[in-house]
């Protein structure tokens, strides 16, 4: 008796979003990210296409950090308050796709530095290397409506993705991607409803859909990461069964502890996100190795 593989063909497939600009594009990079474009369900090759593999990006602070555990400093011993070294060791020995410079120092409540001196960092990680890159910032929404333009001129033609455009503070991020030539991650808690009302929102600002990257605020395993999967997933099921409003690519943040923080990437894999943002280097190698497993099957 034979068995014929049940299949589902999708009527929609999720946006493609690249990230990084290169010399013959007006920019200074030396790759570029292509993320999305799938057209089933996560690594369900026989049903449909996932044309860009998701990408793996580490994050880098533009301070020291304080309180960080010991095994997630270890690594990074020789460059914490160096943003830029930092990124070149992520990117020359740990083979990050992307670099994340999150602005912590513009904490009002923290160091407070400058929009300028933001800036500055911004510029010295893109020289320091070719990766494309994401500008986060301090998450103070008064402070980043200060500090995300002047990076965002910083950088301007190099095609960063800015973060992040939340609901009720989106305008000044939206503005800031249109006039230097960015995307924008736009931010929501776990709440499809919430996300969608985001993409919405950037897209009557004028930015295409293929400029637009989701983040839905998850919780690492132990921390409801269930529930953090089923809102992926139904997101994912969403775009593919042609909601336009939530066809954008995914971004998931995942932890810092080393088997947490690769388990916790799995998870979010699974639910379909198309960039990981992650610390250890160790998790990010597990990461590594089980994408090219999965990327393989057919």
């Amino acid at each position: 008796m034979s068995f014929e593989l049940p299949t589902k063909q999708w009527p929609a497939q999720v946006n493609t979003a690249t990230i990084g600009a290169t010399a013959e594009e007006g920019g200074t990079r030396t790759s570029k990210v292509t993320v999305g474009g799938e057209t089933t369900l996560p690594f369900l090759h026989f049903e449909g296409q996932m044309p860009h593999p998701p990408v793996l990006a580490m994050e880098v602070l533009d301070e020291a950090p304080k309180g960080w555990p010991e095994p997630l400093m270890e690594p990074f011993a020789d460059v914490l308050g160096d943003p830029a070294a930092w990124a070149q060791k992520c990117v020359e020995e740990y083979d990050a796709e992307l670099i994340v410079l999150r602005l912590d120092s513009a904490d009002p409540f923290g160091t407070d530095a400058s929009p300028d001196q933001c800036a500055e960092n911004v510029r010295a990680i893109l020289e320091a290397v070719g990766v494309p890159l994401i500008i986060w910032g301090c998450g103070d929404y008064d402070k980043d409506n200060e500090v995300i333009p002047v990076c965002s001129q910083a950088a301007a033609g190099e095609r960063c993705l800015l973060a992040s455009a939340v609901e009720d503070n989106y305008k000044t991020i939206a503005a800031s991607a249109l006039a230097d030539d960015h995307l924008v991650i736009g931010e929501s808690p776990l709440d499809i409803s919430i996300q969608k009302q985001v993409n919405i929102l950037l897209s009557e600002m004028g930015l295409p859909r293929d400029r637009i990257i989701m983040y839905q605020v998850t919780g690492a395993v132990g921390y409801g990461v269930e529930y953090a999967y089923s809102i992926l997933e139904r997101t994912r099921l969403a775009a593919l069964g042609g909601d336009a409003m939530l066809s954008m690519p995914m971004l998931s943040i995942v932890g810092s502890e080393i088997l947490w923080e690769a388990a916790t990437a799995t998870v979010f894999l699974h639910g379909g996100t198309d960039i990981l943002v992650m610390w250890h280097p160790e998790a990010v190698q597990h990461i590594r190795a089980l994408l090219a497993d999965l990327m393989a099957v057919s």
